[in-house]
């Protein structure tokens, strides 16, 4: 094959790999922060704000520069020798099924395994060339018999090690007769706990590209103990004293205080009448305007009439640049001022009412540290994940570039990984609320608590099982733990098990369905391809 021939599927395969990326970010990403902003942690503007940085940065910094041609070897790579314009837009194809279905599960709120998702694509990509006994349908190697055991074992054991890390925080905490007190105490536990799992998740699943498991067990684990004592020293002359102050105090302090609580004086955030009252100063003030509105509401429309007038006469052209701006950033805007904590909550009333609820103060206690492990696995999950849609790409590009059959691992260009990382993150702010709200208050009640005990069990999960060579997603783990935590009210009713039989039913046409669309796609595109591939730069 020559180099530079066959742009087209260059082309369409670069749009379909930014789309593949897209979906990752819309289901996947959404996953790490759906409980944070359900349980009211975080705003949906915080979690997309935290999260481009996170993910962007752990595709781009710690992201692998390799990728494998053929993700995780689910097709026999040697059956393509000599035949580059078929691998290449079987890879093109593979991303089309993929991001199709990635997007429409996102949209109808399903949580679904991108990996699983391209890997189904590749499946089909292999049956309609070379037949079923080109894929690995066995359990070594991570064959699809490991996939098929992921659908059960990922959301059972995430929920049992979930259904563990509540309890203690329940039993220990929550059910004292000082809960807040208890909780307090316990802080510097949970967060030595806290930094000790997510260190060990970072070191071995976020670091694809520098390989710190290099270093070691013993100097990892030294490491990573030395971390969590300055955690725990932190918890204790810093974060304490800060999240006293904010519940106990009503002071309106931000998070950037912490490092300095010692030497900020006091910030009173309730006056008087508020804190009698639960109404914030700020909506007070605008409760005694509101008493004077008959006068005010005169003013304000006479002048703003008065003012439109004007800019109409003046600007006719700037107010249509204005609009066009407005429309465009809209599009931007629409995904993160979507109601996700208390979307159709009055559906789910009797879901929540069967959950039990404990003080709310001492909930606010593992706010941070919810915040603290949803963000450190989005990072983890930036630096490993991209390679669901780099792998592909790569694989088109270097054919293209070539003319070569591609060796089992790629080298990355670095324009690639911006471009993924780019689009992972418009993805979660555009399309994200759909998946955040089906794992949020959807599946059971959820609070910080619950919230923080579910994203740590899936970085517990997903770190003991990939040691252990065990296969798990995140997106089950997340799902099996918040249902484990729910059923920990001991009551059936606090769970939504319609919603999840979709979910599982979604989990096992992810295969099918992207491989379907696949090969469908490849069997309608290669023979046009191929007809035209003569012409020059086509």
């Amino acid at each position: 094959m020559d180099s530079y021939s066959l742009t087209l599927v260059f082309i369409i395969g670069l749009i379909f790999a930014f789309m593949d990326a897209f979906g990752i970010g819309a289901n996947d990403v959404a996953n790490s922060f759906s409980t944070s902003v359900a349980s009211k942690s975080l705003t949906l503007k915080q979690a997309c704000f935290i999260a481009v940085f996170t993910e962007f940065l752990g595709a781009l910094l710690l992201g692998s520069h390799t990728a494998k041609t053929i993700r995780d070897g689910i097709v026999d790579l040697s059956k393509f020798q000599g035949k580059q314009d078929a691998l290449m837009v079987g890879m093109m194809c593979a991303l089309i099924g993929s991001s199709t279905w990635v997007l429409t599960a996102s949209k109808l709120g399903f949580p679904v395994s991108t990996t699983h998702s391209i890997i189904g694509a590749t499946i089909g990509i292999g049956i309609v060339i070379h037949g079923f006994g080109v894929v690995n349908w066995g359990w070594a190697n991570k064959g699809v018999l490991q996939i098929i055991t992921s659908w059960f074992l990922s959301p059972l054991v995430a929920g049992i090690i979930g259904a563990i890390i509540y309890c203690s925080v329940k039993y220990l905490v929550l059910k004292r007769k000082t809960p807040f007190k208890n909780g307090l105490r316990f802080i510097p536990v949970y967060f030595f706990i806290t930094v000790t799992i997510i260190i060990f998740f970072i070191v071995y699943k976020g670091t694809p590209g520098i390989n710190l498991t290099s270093l070691g067990f013993p100097i990892i684990l030294a490491v990573t103990l030395g971390i969590a004592f300055i955690a725990v020293l932190f918890a204790i002359f810093f974060y304490i004293p800060w999240v006293k102050r904010i519940i106990i105090n009503h002071e309106d302090l931000k998070f950037y205080h912490i490092p300095f609580i010692h030497f900020i004086g006091e910030h009173k955030h309730l006056s008087e009448i508020a804190l009698e009252s639960g109404i914030p100063e700020s909506k007070i003030g605008i409760m005694n305007i509101k008493k004077n509105s008959d006068i005010h509401e005169d003013i304000i429309n006479y002048s703003a009439k008065n003012i439109s007038n004007k800019m109409e006469k003046e600007q006719p052209k700037n107010e249509a640049n204005k609009n066009l701006s407005k429309k465009l950033g809209g599009i931007f805007t629409h995904g993160i001022n979507q109601e996700i904590a208390e979307y159709k909550n009055d559906e789910y009333k009797e879901m929540h009412d069967a959950a039990i609820k404990y003080d709310d103060n001492t909930e606010e206690l593992y706010s941070f540290l919810q915040i603290l492990t949803a963000s450190f696995a989005s990072f983890a999950h930036g630096s490993n994940d991209v390679a669901n849609a780099v792998g592909p790409l790569t694989t088109i590009y270097y054919i293209w570039c070539t003319g070569l059959n591609p060796d089992s691992t790629l080298s990355i260009p670095i324009w690639i990984l911006i471009l993924c990382a780019v689009a992972i993150d418009l993805g979660l702010i555009t399309y994200g609320y759909h998946v955040m709200r089906s794992l949020g208050n959807k599946i059971t009640l959820l609070t910080p608590t619950r919230g923080f005990s579910s994203e740590l069990s899936a970085c517990l999960t997903v770190l003991t099982c990939s040691r252990l060579s065990l296969p798990v997603s995140t997106t089950h783990c997340i799902t099996g733990s918040t249902t484990a935590i729910g059923l920990c009210n001991g009551n059936l009713k606090s769970v939504n098990w319609k919603l999840l039989l979709f979910c599982g039913f979604s989990w096992i046409l992810t295969l099918p369905i992207a491989g379907i669309i696949a090969g469908i796609t490849f069997k309608l595109l290669y023979p046009i391809f191929m007809y035209y591939s003569s012409v020059p730069n086509f």
